[in-house]
């Protein structure tokens, strides 16, 4: 199993190999999306990630990766 993982978002998801997990990852925002904009907190969702609209299309995170360590786990 892979897990698909964004920061800027704080969203994941799973699959069964790195292309199945990035196009669950990508499913999992638009839901997250378009759930917030239907709740009306869609605003308050991009606030709590840190992001601020700059103009309809565009916005902008001000988030800094620090680090990041892949690891290999065997399971028996």
């Amino acid at each position: 199993m892979y897990v698909s993982y964004c920061p800027e978002l704080n969203i994941s998801s799973c699959g069964r190999d790195i292309d199945e997990a990035k196009r669950n990852l990508l499913e999992a925002i638009e839901i997250n999306i378009e759930e917030t904009k239907n709740m009306g907190t869609f605003d308050k969702f991009l606030e709590e990630c840190g992001i601020e609209q700059i103009s309809p299309q565009f916005f902008s995170a001000q988030k800094e990766l620090v680090g990041f360590t892949p690891i290999e786990l065997t399971l028996q």
